[in-house]
Order: C-alpha cells, then structure tokens, then sequence
C-alpha cells in the first residue's frame, strides 16, 4: 500500500534520525566553539581550587569488592518485593522460579564470606 511504512523502513528512518540528531549539535559547536587552546584553558578545574600534588590515589580493592557486594543484594532484595506482595496468589512455577532466586542469592552469600570478602581487614 502506498503511504504505509513497512517495519524495516520505519527502523532505518530511526536510525537515520538517531544518527543525525546528535550529530547537528556536535557540528555547530565544532563550527562555533573557538579554537584557542591556552594554560588556563587546559589547566585542570576542580570545583574552583587549583590542583595540587598528583592525582594518583590508591585504594584498596576490598572497599570496591565490598560496595559492589553490597550494590547486588540491595538490588536484588529489590526483586523480592513483588513475590512477597503476591505471594498468596503465586503458582507452583512461580514459587519454583523465586525458590531458584533465593538460592542463588543465598549461594552468592556464601561464596562471597567464603572468599573473605564480607571480612573488614
């Protein structure tokens, strides 16, 4: 039919628009944005206060491997909330399925303070 867009048309109009658009932008300020590179044009910027010293900080890992422990079972406490509203309504698969869940959670858990992760040094 003439007038009807078939879906790989609509997807390649997409793709065209997602591609130009940010590409209008980017080009103007290119066009527009003066190119006059400087000491205090390049100097690094923090909040107003000049950099001092070297930037290199170390931390160690188990503050990283401790956050993103955490970050996972906050998230996926998350996901237990609607099985626990619904849980009176739930079918033998669905129970199944959150049953699965909360062993992987708990085996997760278990790997974790086997490896020594959850241990604060």
């Amino acid at each position: 039919m003439v007038g009807e867009y078939t879906t790989y048309q609509f997807l390649t109009t997409f793709l065209i628009i997602a591609i130009i658009f940010p590409l209008i932008p980017l080009s103007i300020a290119y066009v527009v944005a003066p190119k006059k590179p400087g000491t205090d044009k390049n100097a690094t910027y923090e909040c107003g206060v000049e950099a001092k010293g070297d930037a290199w900080v170390q931390f160690k890992s188990e503050y990283y491997l401790y956050a993103i422990i955490f970050l996972i079972f906050d998230v996926e406490a998350v996901f237990l909330l609607p099985f626990a509203v619904a849980f009176t309504e739930l079918s033998v698969g669905a129970f199944l399925a959150i049953a699965l869940f909360m062993l992987l959670m708990v085996e997760g858990l278990v790997w974790a303070w086997m490896k020594g992760i959850l241990q604060w040094k």
